[in-house]
């Protein structure tokens, strides 16, 4: 059955609820790990950051996506403006690019039996639209590159490389030979300049040295 995607509006709250379930999809993230400081976020785990994300979803704009088979919640994936999530601004792997306004794709969470089916790509693509609904003209991810070739799921959380390719991003830096930075430029039909990962963390590297 293909994958139907839906703004996280009010309505579909109790769908966020039955996707999460207890664990607030991990530890009681509630996906409020990136919007407050650590201590504020270790405090609030489970019912707070819950309420939180709650009130997110019954805000002015959706805070993220919903996938579904069938009736089925199996997917989320959370975007919006990258001055709302307090992580970025303070993180030198994933610090800005430049001064250009961007959306941020700071979750992706699949349920665990539709996981490695190719749905994170459709979730992608979804949470594009809706940054671009509200003016978006840039979407950003900061996915995982494994050196191994694979991570354990609760070390993927805001995605992997290949999915964000597929879903039309380019990676746009990488200071750390994990954590790259990619990007959708809205509109833009150009193909970058392919660069190798080993080349992008070679030059970052040096810049920042």
């Amino acid at each position: 059955m293909a994958l139907v995607t839906h703004v996280a509006s009010p309505e579909r709250w109790p769908d966020v609820e039955a996707l999460f379930g207890e664990r607030g999809a991990c530890g009681g993230c509630w996906c409020m790990v990136w919007r407050h400081p650590r201590k504020v976020f270790e405090a609030g785990k489970g019912l707070t950051n819950k309420d939180l994300l709650r009130e997110l979803v019954h805000g002015d704009r959706p805070p993220g996506v919903l996938g579904y088979h069938g009736r089925d919640p199996v997917g989320w994936c959370a975007v919006a403006p990258r001055t709302e999530y307090g992580f970025l601004s303070r993180s030198r792997v994933l610090a800005p690019v430049d001064d250009k306004p961007v959306w941020s794709v700071s979750c992706l969470f699949i349920e665990k039996k539709h996981r490695r089916q190719g749905l994170s790509v459709d979730m992608l693509k979804a949470a594009v639209a809706l940054a671009v609904e509200y003016g978006a003209t840039t979407v950003e991810g900061y996915p995982i590159d494994p050196a191994t070739g694979r991570s354990p799921d609760a070390f993927v959380w805001t995605g992997l490389l290949n999915a964000f390719l597929a879903a039309g991003f380019v990676e746009v830096a990488r200071r750390s030979e994990t954590r790259p930075i990619v990007r959708y430029i809205v509109g833009s039909n150009r193909a970058n300049r392919s660069i190798g990962a080993g080349e992008l963390f070679q030059q970052s590297h040096h810049a920042a040295g």
